[in-house]
């Protein structure tokens, strides 16, 4: 399975939790940035409900559920007329909850709007490269799929190789190296790929074995940049790979088939599957 991002402790950092909070929203699943919204509106309310009933300025309102909707309806700009707003402290209160509210509404608005237009890729990268002979090469394969119907265009592919490396100083650091891909672009990305990579004598692969890899706590990261046919926004995924995860003396599945008839067969149930490498 695709390596999962370490949990990094930041220290030395001073906390500002609300200094990305917009940025954090955009990244939440909707039903987290909806509940944000649904909750700082109650909660806005509720100020204002308690400020209203303290200085005890609202008509016709008996107890704090009265002061809570006529918070809500003050914000909503509704108006039934069966409360209303007595003395200057409440009037006050009311012109400033008008002005607050109509803030919070259009910041809630441009969320919705952004996370709504904010086109993503659903890119499916299969549990484990392969390393077997390819075409008589030893070759790093790496099977990626679209899952929508519609083509990611020009999609531009990478991949990068990353060790732990202990300098003569004792210092430890983690050089990358970019592979060089047999094909590193697709005009299209519909339905699935497989990415290659030739380990020749220029690779940092050449004459490596699963344990010279885990000896220097090998990692893979692979990226996918396009455009989505549909929105004409670009699109990006990526993931990453530990030594553990690759596959070898392995080949992807054949996701290929053509019936009798002639009609030719995308079987993606078999995406994650390996067939080993035939002698």
């Amino acid at each position: 399975m695709a390596a999962t991002t370490p949990r990094v402790l930041l220290l030395g950092e001073p906390r500002r939790p609300l200094h990305d909070l917009y940025h954090a929203l955009l990244l939440a699943p909707w039903s987290v940035a909806l509940g944000a919204i649904a909750a700082g509106t109650v909660l806005l309310n509720v100020v204002f409900a308690l400020a209203y009933w303290q200085v005890g300025g609202v008509g016709n309102a008996h107890g704090f559920a009265d002061h809570f909707f006529f918070s809500v309806q003050t914000a909503g700009t509704i108006g039934y007329g069966g409360m209303s707003p007595v003395g200057n402290a409440a009037n006050v209160l009311v012109a400033v909850e008008s002005v607050g509210s109509l803030l919070v509404t259009a910041l809630a608005t441009g969320l919705v709007f952004a996370k709504f237009s904010r086109s993503t890729a659903r890119l499916r990268f299969a549990r484990h490269p392969t390393i077997s002979t390819y075409d008589g090469r030893p070759t790093l394969r790496i099977r990626i799929g679209n899952q929508r119907g519609n083509s990611i265009v020009e999609a531009h592919l990478r991949v990068v190789f990353s060790r732990t490396h202990v300098t003569v100083e004792g210092e430890r650091v983690y050089p990358q190296t970019d592979l060089a891909l047999v094909r590193d672009h697709a005009p299209a990305l519909a339905r699935a790929w497989t990415i290659m990579h030739t380990i020749d004598e220029g690779s940092p692969l050449f004459g490596a074995t699963a344990a010279s890899l885990a000896a220097i706590e090998a990692e893979l990261f692979v990226s996918v940049t396009g455009v989505d046919e549909t929105t004409a926004q670009t699109v990006h995924a990526r993931t990453g790979y530990d030594h553990t995860d690759i596959a070898w003396d392995a080949r992807p599945a054949d996701l290929l088939s053509e019936r009798p008839d002639g009609t030719f067969v995308v079987d993606l149930t078999r995406f994650d599957e390996l067939r080993p490498l035939t002698k």
